[in-house]
C-alpha cells in the first residue's frame, strides 16, 4: 500500500515520498528518530506518522490474509501458455526485433542505454507509435505513456514517425489488396499521454500515480509506458547516495508492479557514465551495479565504426546477441547494409 493513502497531512505525505518512503513496507521497521532525521520533522511528528502507518499497515494484512496467497497462485503452465500468446511491440527494426523475440515484450521491464546521438530517444518514441498499430496487422491496438525527464520529446518528430508508420500500413493493405484498418497519422498522437517532469521529486509522483491513472484509463488499453530518462533527475546534486538507492529501488519495485497487474511493456531509458575497471576508465550504464539488478532485460546501443549496434546485455529468456540498426527520417529501421523494408506482421 502507497503512504498517499494516509490519512496523515500533505505536507507530511510529501516528505515521506520525497525521502524515499513511497510504501507502507519502507517504514515497517524504521525508528522514530530515524524518521525524524530524513523528514526533518519532530520526534513526536515521527511517532504519530508510524502509528498512523503500522495501525493501516495491520488493517491491510487482516482484510487481505491468506485471499492475496490464494489470489497469487498460478501454474507453470499457465505462464507458460501467457508467455507464449503475448504480443510484443515491434521496433520496426526488424533485425532487432529477431534478436529480442519479436520485439519489446509486455509484462516486463526492459532498461535501454547507451551514448548520448545513439537514439534512446528516437527509439522509445518509435515504441510509443508502434504499440498502436491496430491488431489486423498484428500489432497491440494500445496507447502510451510517455515520461520525459530530459525534454527531449518532440512531437514534431512523434508526427514525422507516425506518417511513416501510417504509410506503411497503406502499402501494406495495397500488397494484399485488402481494405484493413485506416489510421490516421495524428491520431497517434492522441494516443499518447505525456508527462513532464522536472525535478526528481516530480518523478517519483507521477511513477507513483500511474497506478490510479490505469485503473482509472483501463478501457483506453495503455501497452507501454516510456521513461525517458529514469537516469536525469538522479545524477544531479545527489549527495546521499542512500536515498538514492532507496528512491530507485522503490521505483524499480513499482514499474515492475505495473508490468504485471496491467499486462504492459515498461521500457526505461538510460544514461551512460564511466567505471574504473582494472587500472582504466570504461563506459557503463549509469545508476550503478544495484541497478542493473532492477529490470527484466538490459539493452546496450553503441557504435560500431559509423553503424549503430544493440546488444541484449542481460535477459532471463533471450541469448546475448546484437543486431545493426539505423535512425532514419521515418524512424528506426533495419540497418542500410541490409535494408529491407520492415513487414507490419
Amino acid at each position: 500500500m502507497d503512504v498517499s493513502s494516509l490519512p496523515i497531512s500533505p505536507s507530511h505525505r510529501g516528505k515521506l515520498i520525497s525521502a524515499g518512503y513511497s510504501s507502507l513496507s519502507s517504514l515497517s521497521s524504521l525508528s522514530p528518530s530515524r524518521l525524524a532525521l530524513d523528514l526533518k520533522i519532530s520526534e513526536n511528528e515521527a511517532v504519530e506518522i508510524l502509528k498512523v502507518a503500522s495501525g493501516r499497515s495491520g488493517q491491510d494484512k487482516i482484510e487481505s490474509g491468506s485471499r492475496a496467497i490464494v489470489n497469487g497462485a498460478q501454474t507453470a503452465w499457465d505462464m507458460l501458455h501467457e508467455e507464449e500468446s503475448s504480443k510484443c511491440i515491434t521496433t520496426s527494426c526488424s533485425n532487432l526485433d529477431e534478436i529480442l523475440g519479436g520485439g519489446i515484450h509486455c509484462k516486463e521491464v526492459t532498461e535501454i542505454g547507451g551514448v548520448p546521438g545513439i537514439g534512446k530517444t528516437q527509439l522509445g518514441i518509435q515504441l510509443a507509435v508502434n504499440v498502436q498499430i491496430p491488431a489486423e496487422y498484428g500489432g497491440l491496438a494500445g496507447k502510451a505513456v510517455y515520461i520525459d525527464t530530459e525534454g527531449s520529446f518532440m512531437v514534431e518528430r512523434v508526427l514525422q514517425i507516425a506518417e511513416a508508420c501510417a504509410q506503411d500500413m497503406l502499402e501494406y493493405n495495397t500488397l494484399l489488396r485488402r481494405d484493413l484498418v485506416d489510421k490516421q497519422p495524428k491520431s497517434f498522437l492522441d494516443n499518447i499521454f505525456y508527462f513532464r517532469v522536472c525535478t526528481y521529486t516530480e518523478q517519483i509522483a507521477v511513477i507513483n500515480y500511474l497506478e490510479k491513472f490505469l485503473s482509472e484509463h483501463k478501457d483506453v488499453g495503455v501497452k507501454v509506458v516510456i521513461v525517458d530518462s529514469i537516469t536525469f533527475h538522479f545524477r544531479q546534486d545527489f549527495e546521499d547516495m542512500a536515498l538514492r538507492t532507496r528512491l530507485l529501488s522503490g521505483m524499480a519495485l513499482k514499474v515492475m508492479k505495473l508490468a504485471k497487474k496491467f499486462n504492459l511493456a515498461v521500457v526505461l531509458l538510460n544514461q551512460v557514465t564511466t567505471k574504473f575497471v582494472e587500472g582504466s576508465f570504461q563506459l557503463t550504464l549509469a545508476l550503478g551495479d544495484s541497478w542493473a539488478h532492477a529490470t527484466t532485460n538490459r539493452i546496450i546501443l553503441y557504435w560500431n565504426g559509423n553503424e549503430r549496434r544493440a546488444f541484449i546485455d542481460k535477459s532471463p529468456s533471450l541469448p546475448s546477441a546484437s543486431s545493426p540498426y539505423t535512425v532514419t527520417g521515418r524512424g528506426i529501421r533495419n540497418s542500410t547494409s541490409n535494408c529491407k523494408r520492415v513487414k507490419l506482421m
